[in-house]
């Protein structure tokens, strides 16, 4: 074996000559896919004039020098197209979409649509910063949640479950103006289902309170 099994790197021999040349090789490969990030991957031939160390992924049927060579890593060193097949499951920053890929064995996809599952996360922001008190956090202008349906595997209900520990917590929609409370609808301090409003955020008054046990209804006060 005249190369390593993973990076395809040039191995010395043991009585090999100008052992510097493969030395180099070896490094010139390295500095050319290690912490690999490419200028495009949307040409299919190659640009001209490009300096010295750029890189891109080839697009789908290439010509000129890159003919042969799609989905490779080509790279502009001293004055030459070097060529770098890519393996599954590297990783290359596309600088000019701003975006991460990965080689999934057969091409180049984007990193998140080989993600299926996110488990056990901390914290996390759409479209804005999650932190200890609101470790989910969105900000945004609509939001859907719609049911899997029959033929997708699902049964065509969606239910949406919120649950608390005690009957004395809270478990609410709370509706704010500029961050301060106006409304809320839920099970505030008991297992009643309490719709109340306020003026300042401070202050507030029950508007509508159902009874847990027979659907009683009381407006302002809880039904006898």
């Amino acid at each position: 074996m005249f190369e390593t099994p993973s990076l395809a790197l040039p191995l010395l021999a043991a009585d090999q000559a100008q052992k510097h040349v493969t030395h180099n090789e070896a490094l010139s490969v390295l500095d050319a896919i290690v912490q690999l990030s490419v200028e495009d991957r949307d040409l299919a031939a190659p640009p001209d004039a490009p300096p010295e160390g750029v890189r891109y992924i080839v697009a789908a049927d290439p010509s000129g020098a890159w003919a042969g060579h799609a989905g490779d890593v080509a790279a502009w060193v001293d004055g030459a197209w070097s060529f770098y097949q890519p393996r599954e499951g590297w990783r290359c920053w596309v600088e000019d979409e701003a975006a991460l890929l990965v080689r999934d064995g057969s091409a180049w996809v984007s990193l998140s649509s080989g993600i299926d599952a996110l488990q056990g996360l901390a914290l996390l922001g759409i479209g804005t910063i999650a932190d200890a008190a609101n470790p989910f956090a969105a900000k945004l202008n609509k939001a859907l949640w719609t049911a899997k349906t029959a033929a997708e595997g699902g049964d065509g209900d969606l239910r949406y479950t919120l649950n608390k520990e005690t009957a004395a917590d809270v478990l609410s929609l709370l509706m704010q103006t500029g961050y301060s409370g106006r409304a809320e609808i839920g099970l505030v301090g008991d297992d009643h289902l309490t719709v109340k409003v306020s003026a300042d955020g401070a202050s507030w008054a029950d508007a509508i309170i159902v009874d847990k046990s027979d659907g009683s209804v009381g407006l302002g006060v809880q039904p006898a």
